[in-house]
C-alpha cells in the first residue's frame, strides 16, 4: 500500500514539473468600415420664381414664372443630386 501511494505521488510530481506551453502571439489585420463624416459645400436653395406671383397677375405672367421655377428646380435637383454622389 505505501508502495503505491508513493507511486501515485511520484506520478503526481512529474506531471507538476512540466511546463505549459502557451500559444505565440501573432498579429491578425482585420479591416473594419468606419463612417467618415461626409464634408460637401452646402447646396444653396434659389430663391423660387413663383414665390413672388400675386394673385392679379395674369395667366401668361404665371405661366411664365412657373415654367421658370420648374428649372429652377430641376437645376436644384441635378445640385442635390451631384452632393450626395460625392458622399457615396
Amino acid at each position: 500500500m505505501k508502495w503505491l501511494v508513493l507511486g501515485l505521488c511520484v506520478a503526481l510530481a512529474g506531471c507538476v514539473g512540466q511546463s505549459v506551453v502557451e500559444p505565440e502571439p501573432r498579429i491578425v489585420r482585420i479591416e473594419v468600415p468606419v463612417l467618415v463624416p461626409c464634408k460637401v459645400k452646402e447646396v444653396a436653395v434659389p430663391p423660387w420664381v413663383a414665390a413672388g406671383l400675386q394673385k392679379a397677375d395674369s395667366l401668361e405672367v404665371k405661366v411664365r414664372a412657373l415654367l421658370a421655377e420648374r428649372r429652377q428646380r430641376i437645376g436644384y435637383e441635378r445640385e442635390l443630386v451631384a452632393a450626395l454622389r460625392l458622399c457615396q
